[in-house]
């Protein structure tokens, strides 16, 4: 039995008109010399300089000369080297020398795709019957780096869809935020690690917020991984690394200290465990924070951290409920780094203050892990595809600590031997928790089909659609990625399911389908089976 699908038509397509300004790294000598011939011009001609700088580009972007100030501040070590006093220099010289390390970039000029969505925290002003919502999407830009944005609406009672106005002026976080630690609490830590047997605990976690202090930071310059932490007690101590270190010291100093004996010492798995886990304490956190005046559409989730210089994908956002009616946003994501990925968690209660925490341990690879939206049985629970191929579920205390991870679900059907996966997270039903799912298949065609498990036992599968619930149509095959639709987060609203998915990876629709329909298609799926 087939389920009825409505493609609604709507459209969210790429704008290269939507930009960003961004720092401009050029080397050191390159720097050295634009910066003198800039000191080195007259004061009117820096002032007309400046002015038409302003003129061209101060309607595109909201206080170009702030953002102008902000890059000239990151070229201190390179007026340190050309032994200039930044003091002396007058707030057009500083701005423009700024201008020529700063660069526009094109956020979603390449594509704009893989969507999900979530009930808005702000339903205020709106009909019993309409929801407010918020879409994200990956958006791709020169050289293929991608980042999360955001566009809101009001679903009407037919789940038509009206779009807020999108602004133009982009910005990225105004504040960012990472950690500096305290040795003294640091070696505290890591040596409780050891006593305990137990490199990884919720206990360490917790004990986060105590080591550390966040501050404004320039983002480290080497590209380090925690490594998969193992169990085990050893009589090495930490301190070969944090003897050369301050009493506080940052994320980015560790990382250079831990490069530099890796590269010049013998280490023994001992020493190399207790890298280990001092990568896992100072892992990435951090957090951005977005000015209360911009608009959603115009806040710009772009990578921060070395993990993710390449980009931020596929991001799928959840609305969380805790044990006691607490709610948070959560979105699993994948950073790309040019040559490996690694899962990640963002947290949010008001969409302007991000909290990005990595996820941590054995089970922390691949794509594609999807947070159920509440607590099973008191545990944090995940779907994952951990073998890329199929479905899996984990259990945790710990919302960014993953141990173990069992199959729940393998290819079945000629349109998903290449893989499976989850497009989204799971969806709570009165029938059971609806699993809107990805499948890849001949020609690498990208489906999407439908699956049903028990609320209390997700493990056990309720039932499951024999045939795609959709797959490209004709007007859907052509774009950067053909024969590709995909899905990273759907919702329920007036007895519908909204499946917000890209087409192609290049642009982003929806479609709705009747839920009732669909949950009695499932079931009877399992019915016929036992036939």
């Amino acid at each position: 039995m087939q389920v009825t699908v409505t493609r609604k038509k709507f459209m969210f397509s790429p704008d290269p008109s939507r930009i960003i300004a961004r720092f401009l790294y050029l080397n050191d000598d390159r720097s050295a010399d634009i910066i003198r011939k800039v000191l080195a011009m007259p004061e009117n001609e820096v002032n007309i300089a400046m002015s038409q700088l302003l003129r061209g580009y101060s309607r595109r972007h909201r206080n170009i000369s702030r953002i102008f100030e902000k890059n000239f501040d990151k070229l201190a070590p390179i007026f340190d080297k050309i032994e200039v006093n930044e003091e002396d220099l007058t707030v057009p010289q500083k701005a423009l020398i700024g201008s020529y390390f700063t660069m526009e970039y094109s956020i979603e000029s390449a594509a704009f795709f893989n969507p999900s969505v979530v009930e808005d925290p702000d339903q205020s002003e709106i009909r019993p019957d309409e929801k407010r919502v918020i879409f994200s999407f990956r958006a791709t830009g020169e050289g293929h780096i991608s980042s999360i944005v955001f566009r809101t609406g009001i679903l009407d009672r037919n789940n038509n869809l009206s779009i807020e106005p999108v602004g133009k002026m982009l910005a990225e976080a105004d504040v960012i935020k990472r950690n500096f630690y305290d040795k003294k609490a640091f070696q505290k830590k890591i040596h409780e690690m050891n006593e305990t047997g137990n490199s990884i605990s919720p206990a360490i976690l917790d004990a986060h917020d105590e080591i550390s202090d966040q501050r404004s930071a320039i983002p480290p310059v080497i590209v380090a991984k925690p490594d998969e932490i193992q169990t085990h007690s050893n009589t090495v101590s930490p301190d070969f690394i944090l003897d050369k270190l301050g009493d506080n010291f940052t994320y980015g100093e560790l990382m250079r200290n831990i490069e530099i004996v890796r590269k010049s010492s013998d280490l023994t798995p001992d020493h190399i465990g207790i890298i280990n886990q001092m990568l896992w304490l100072a892992s990435s956190h951090y957090e951005i924070n977005f000015s209360i005046d911009s608009a959603i559409s115009e806040r710009v989730i772009f990578p921060v951290s070395a993990t993710e210089q390449k980009g931020i994908e596929d991001a799928r956002f959840v609305k969380f409920t805790d044990d006691n009616g607490e709610v948070t946003y959560y979105a699993t994501y994948t950073a790309y780094d040019g040559v490996a990925i690694l899962p990640k968690l963002i947290k949010t209660t008001d969409f302007y203050n991000f909290k990005i925490l990595p996820i941590n341990g054995e089970i922390a690879q691949n794509k594609g892990m999807a947070l159920f939206p509440r607590k099973i049985k008191g545990k944090y629970a995940m779907l994952c595809r951990i073998d890329g191929v199929n479905n899996y579920i984990a259990y945790s205390d710990s919302i960014n600590l993953w141990h173990e991870a069992k199959i729940i679900q393998q290819p079945a059907y000629p349109w998903e031997l290449v893989q499976i996966g989850n497009a989204g997270s799971p969806i709570e039903t009165e029938d059971g928790w609806l699993v809107i799912t990805h499948a890849v298949g001949p020609m690498r065609e990208y489906t999407l089909g439908a699956s049903l498990y028990e609320l209390e036992n997700p493990e056990k599968e309720i039932g499951r659609l024999s045939s795609p619930l959709m797959m490209p149509d004709e007007t859907e095959r052509e774009g950067y990625v053909p024969n590709v639709i995909y899905s990273c987060g759907s919702i329920i609203h007036n007895n519908d399911l909204i499946i917000p998915y890209a087409m192609s990876d290049h642009s982003s629709t929806y479609a709705t389908v009747n839920l009732r329909e669909l949950l009695d298609v499932l079931k009877g799926s399992a019915d016929n089976s036992k036939k």
